[in-house]
């Protein structure tokens, strides 16, 4: 197995796998908003919940 050239082509895949500080921030950010609305969503199922329980009572 020839591995001669892995140095050259390591280094173009890291540069193009590089990453702007922006884009980074935008997927840090968009990570969390996707957590928030699964937290809220979760938060109004249950309050949608309990409130459906109060009724049956």
């Amino acid at each position: 197995m020839h591995l001669g050239n892995r140095g050259i082509m390591d280094h173009k895949n890291a540069q193009k796998n590089q990453r702007t500080e922006a884009q980074i921030r935008e997927d840090r950010l968009k990570a969390a908003l996707k957590a928030n609305m699964a937290k809220r969503k979760a938060q109004a199922r249950a309050r949608a919940a309990d409130t459906s329980k109060e009724e049956k009572e």
